[in-house]
């Protein structure tokens, strides 16, 4: 995926292995984060065991899913589109049924159900143990619908299966929910309160995952920053909790040394950061263990203090400069990326100008950045017109992405001349005679393939590059073999 490119608008078909003797088929499309991506395997691993393949082929389905993002206006676009094209499918094929999942379900359930019409269920994030009985619900022709959050669902004990995997790299959830109340972001009302994962649970979902042949786990979470584990409960109510379990809570350096520690040949990554919630004990234990990767996604948003008040990120400017220098100081070659939203509420010239310069400062290895979309019943729009004009939104935009693109270009360049540790994690989409991998900064290295394989450490010899891929020639193995 090129790094400019929004991941809410990219959809996937994932396939598993069955179980012998499941009898129907369930294809699924998932939208948005990655938190998506990993809930999807959730809901193949409990539908696995209601009788339910996944299947690629969406002719051969009994059941349709559509795992949904609310967090852009041209996501649920895309995804209205795909659910009016299911829906077709149903005039050729009466027995096939549309349930929408995740955080578009949770916002619009009334309208796909009620007013237009096109799925059959509607399955919120924290209710996707229930499906077995809502599929049941709408095999016997009615309509099924559960959006009901909760307070300690975390799918702790359910062993997701994983789609379309490269047998490589995997996603484990740590975190769901969020507590930070962005008033652009919709996350809050679709997925509930922060609440964290029992850390035992997390090492025994990486310790299965190593023994089945996978190098790189993904720490995920809304927000991984405010892991915090004392028992259970939300992570707003750590201060009623007793002195013995104030004591022994596990938060997210912690979690991060245990899991490093347990697994030293693995590699480790997670996302998402938060700047207010990032603290130096996460940034330190990064710098002591080789196999945590060089890598933090930081979302700042925009550069002005104005812009970030409005918004509730509750850091400043020179609050996240502060945290960057850090981030130097500990990890001197940590890649670092960034999401950042152009034409906010009241945004003027002399914010964007300051969003500039705040690039110019961190020079991001790559970024993720959109033209603001207002989303229903966040707080911006409820209290903010949507003034910025749409043209001068796109310019601002596209002011972001060629500085990003100068900046992603010149990272690279640093790198020429290098022996890099990358992950080998399938053939490259250009060449069949040149695997790609990722080395510790998250960036994407293609190389000839010789005699190397999939699942390797291997070092290469960066020899050339483009704004969004190092290129160059192994010279052996790494110590992480």
């Amino acid at each position: 995926m090129e790094k400019t490119i929004n991941e809410a608008e990219q959809g996937t078909a994932l396939e598993m292995r069955g179980k012998d003797g499941n009898a129907r088929k369930l294809y699924i499309e998932s939208y948005g984060c990655q938190m998506n991506f990993s809930d999807s395997e959730i809901v193949a691993s409990i539908l696995g065991q209601e009788g339910f393949n996944t299947t690629s082929r969406l002719e051969e389905a009994d059941l349709i899913l559509v795992n949904t993002c609310s967090i852009r206006e041209k996501a649920e676009q895309t995804v209205r589109k795909r659910l009016v094209h299911f829906n077709g499918l149903k005039k050729s094929n009466p027995g096939v049924k549309v349930g929408v999942l995740g955080c578009m379900a949770e916002r619009l359930k009334s309208q796909f159900l009620e007013e237009e019409k096109i799925v059959d269920m509607v399955v919120g994030p924290d209710a996707y143990k229930d499906l077995p009985n809502l599929v049941r619900e709408v095999d016997s022709g009615q309509n099924a619908v559960n959006v009901i959050l909760s307070k300690e669902e975390t799918y702790a004990d359910v062993s997701p299966v994983r789609l379309g995997s490269n047998g490589v790299t995997a996603f484990v959830s740590i975190t769901r929910g969020c507590d930070n109340m962005c008033t652009f972001c919709v996350v809050p009302f679709t997925r509930g309160r922060e609440r964290s994962r029992d850390p035992q649970s997390i090492l025994r979902e990486v310790g299965d995952l190593w023994a089945n042949g996978y190098k790189e786990v993904t720490l995920l979470g809304q927000n991984v920053d405010s892991y915090l584990w004392y028992g259970g409960g939300l992570k707003k109510d750590f201060d009623k909790a007793s002195p013995m379990q104030q004591a022994t809570a596990v938060n997210f350096a912690g979690l991060l040394e245990m899991a490093a520690t347990a697994y030293p040949g693995m590699r480790f990554r997670f996302s998402t950061s938060n700047p207010q919630d990032m603290t130096l004990d996460v940034i330190e234990t990064m710098a002591r263990f080789d196999n945590i990767c060089n890598y933090i996604h930081l979302p700042v948003q925009s550069g002005s203090d104005r812009i970030l008040k409005a918004m509730n990120r509750l850091h400043t400017r020179e609050e996240y400069f502060g945290l960057i220098d850090n981030i130097r100081r500990l990890i001197p070659d940590c890649g670092i990326s960034q999401d950042m939203i152009a034409g906010f509420p009241t945004e003027t010239e002399e914010d964007h100008q300051q969003t500039l310069s705040l690039m110019d400062y961190v020079k991001y290895d790559f970024g993720f950045m959109f033209a603001y979309s207002e989303r229903p019943g966040t707080l911006a729009a409820r209290k903010m017109a949507d003034d910025v004009p749409d043209a001068v939104k796109k310019r601002r935009l596209r002011e972001i992405i060629d500085k990003q693109q100068a900046h992603s270009l010149e990272r690279n360049q640093a790198h020429i001349g290098r022996v890099e540790e990358v992950l080998i994690e399938g053939p490259s989409r250009k060449s069949d005679a040149h695997w790609m991998g990722r080395n510790t900064q998250n960036t994407v290295v293609v190389f000839p393939k010789e005699n190397y394989r999939v699942g390797e450490f291997v070092n290469v010899r960066i020899e050339d590059c483009t704004s969004a891929t190092l290129l160059g020639t192994a010279t052996g193995y790494s110590n992480m073999n």
